[in-house]
């Protein structure tokens, strides 16, 4: 019969975000407009969250010998994070309906006994009208949350906060 074990929140891969090569999607030479992805995690009281892995996955460009298609970053003690990594573009989603340009990021962190989902689009996309995920999300300000918002040249910023006011649509699977 088998024994039961405790949920690991992250698994024995905690040591990749050691290495921060492992937050540059684009380190063995993707070729495609090149964008940063910053963000902040923050707790309910809005403090933020300094012992966080934050995981990138990205279906579009595909996943190739020079692009990965998935990082790993640390918060740091004000609970940032960077990604670089190729902009990515349309993919087919539910019923075939066009999804507009995303990226996906898990939270891994103490206290989460399992990850959080939730994904980064791009403010002002125009598939961003018609993507049949963004469209379950009824209340505008909820859907604002899963919305990158430019920062600079090439560079896109998220925040996400994990409860209470202002709180990240997380998706369940």
């Amino acid at each position: 019969m088998p024994i039961a074990t405790a949920s690991q929140t992250i698994g024995p891969y905690w040591h990749l975000i050691e290495h921060p090569e492992f937050a540059d999607l684009t380190r063995f030479g993707a070729v495609g407009e090149r964008i940063a992805l910053t963000g902040r995690v923050r707790d309910g009281d809005g403090a933020p969250v300094a012992d966080c892995c934050v995981e990138l996955w990205q279906a579009s460009p595909a996943a190739s010998e020079t692009f990965p298609g998935y990082g790993r970053a640390a918060t740091d003690s004000d609970g940032r994070f960077r990604f670089t990594t190729i902009r990515p573009g349309p993919l087919p989603g539910p019923g075939n309906v066009q999804q507009a340009p995303h990226v996906a990021l898990n939270l891994l962190a103490r206290g989460i006994l399992g990850r959080l989902v939730t994904r980064a689009y791009f403010d002002a996309e125009p598939l961003n009208d018609t993507d049949p995920i963004l469209a379950l999300i009824d209340d505008p300000a909820r859907r604002a949350t899963l919305l990158a918002r430019p920062a600079g040249e090439a560079v896109w910023h998220i925040d996400i906060r994990l409860q209470g006011e202002g709180e990240t649509v997380f998706m369940a699977f």
